[in-house]
């Protein structure tokens, strides 16, 4: 649940919810569960990525959450734990319904209100938020869709901020034995290091392996999403191309 400071009273009078676009005064201490974390991170994502279906119904939530790609790891919820992790969220001014003329309840975040994020943190952010701790690297590839991030300095310029917030969003982990690259955390849901292998020896002996996979995919992740940006960009000239026969 989540700690606010308390507004003095003529600055909570400006505001109908309490607080306004921006209001920094709205110090959050957040301890998401790992569905609120989905739901909140899913609800980003459509945002972003497919505007004209969003706020989301229930059951358009509940697919996102499960979907099985771009998700780490990959969970089952049901209905009742979705809108049990909505209720939370709404409570955490985090989330809210935004049915309008629609008679199917639709949600929306509100993170922008409360942090007026730029389009590269909540990008950052919202990756985090689906597939756990990633390198810079990682990032990069995987925020692709929702914005598109010119070279590494850029993400790091990007969890750079996400980290200089009050609280901090996000926090840089020791760096694994075997990798060259840290990896970063989001704080949504605490500071909680992820868990170790029970045996540390047969962890490092495969870290080499699993750290060559993780790259591989980042790889294959950016290319497919280059190859798509060409598709388009063949899909417009040959519009255009169709144009001058009409």
């Amino acid at each position: 649940m989540a700690a606010a400071k308390q507004l003095p009273a003529h600055e909570s009078a400006a505001f109908p919810d309490g607080f306004g676009g921006v209001c920094y005064a709205f110090c959050m201490e957040l301890l998401l569960s790992e569905t609120e974390a989905r739901v909140l991170g899913a609800l980003i994502e459509k945002e972003i990525t497919t505007p004209e279906y969003y706020p989301l119904s229930l059951n358009a939530l509940l697919n996102a959450c499960n979907q099985k790609s771009n998700r780490e790891p990959v969970m089952n919820l049901d209905e009742d734990g979705v809108r049990k992790a909505l209720r939370s969220l709404t409570d955490q001014y985090l989330v809210r319904s935004a049915s309008g003329d629609s008679r199917v309840a639709k949600y929306e975040h509100r993170l922008n209100e409360l942090y007026n994020f730029d389009r590269h943190e909540i990008a950052v952010l919202c990756v985090l938020l689906l597939r756990g701790p990633q390198t810079p690297g990682e990032l990069r590839t995987r925020c692709e869709r929702m914005y598109a991030f010119e070279d590494l300095d850029a993400v790091h310029s990007a969890l750079n901020l996400l980290m200089r917030r009050e609280p901090p969003l996000v926090k840089v982990l020791p760096r694994q034995p075997g990798t060259k690259e840290s990896r970063f955390l989001h704080l949504l849901s605490g500071d909680v290091s992820p868990s170790t292998a029970p045996d540390a020896e047969a962890s490092v002996d495969r870290e080499p392996a699993i750290v060559g996979q993780t790259e591989r995919i980042a790889q294959l992740e950016g290319e497919v999403a280059e190859l798509r940006r060409e598709l388009e960009t063949l899909r417009e000239q040959f519009a255009a191309f169709q144009k001058q026969f009409q």
